[in-house]
């Protein structure tokens, strides 16, 4: 990090991928092009979990190039400071590490459940009766955090 009075602790970084409801991941195509989108991310101890489709160019390309990076926009505050000084305050955080499909239905059904209440807590009456429906044509994936970078600019 260029910055390093910008630099944040580790508390710092897990409290914002906490409080954000989506992060954007890249991943490698293999060719010259990466392949960004974003997903909403649930953390569980070091370990981030998204949902998705079974089957698609995300999971083909997940399965070939397993090592990812994840990003978290906290704040993000253009400002002008006078007299003559533009900025932006910032909170952001830097994940890489590696994607591996979770096989096991119990610990996809807790990485659901902690997503929806991470997101949609006051609907979680209806967790049960949805992820029975939905759990075998759904794909959860975990990311080990590897590394780990938080970065801001705080007024």
């Amino acid at each position: 990090m260029r910055r390093s009075d910008r630099a944040q602790n580790r508390q710092f970084s897990l409290a914002l991928i906490d409080r954000c409801t989506h992060g954007v991941m890249a991943l490698s195509t293999g060719e010259d092009t990466p392949y960004c989108l974003p997903l909403s991310f649930v953390r569980i101890e070091d370990s981030l979990f998204f949902h998705c489709a079974a089957q698609g160019r995300k999971t083909d390309l997940l399965r070939r190039f397993p090592k990812v990076c994840v990003t978290f926009v906290g704040d993000d505050r253009p400002a002008f400071v006078p007299p003559a000084m533009y900025t932006t305050y910032f909170q952001s955080v830097l994940v890489t590490g590696t994607a591996s499909e979770v096989e096991d239905p119990r610990e996809k059904t807790d990485a659901l459940r902690a997503l929806c209440q991470k997101v949609t807590p006051e609907h979680m009456d209806s967790f049960d009766a949805a992820v029975k429906q939905s759990l075998a044509v759904t794909a959860v994936w975990r990311i080990r955090m590897e590394d780990i970078s938080g970065k801001a600019k705080l007024k």
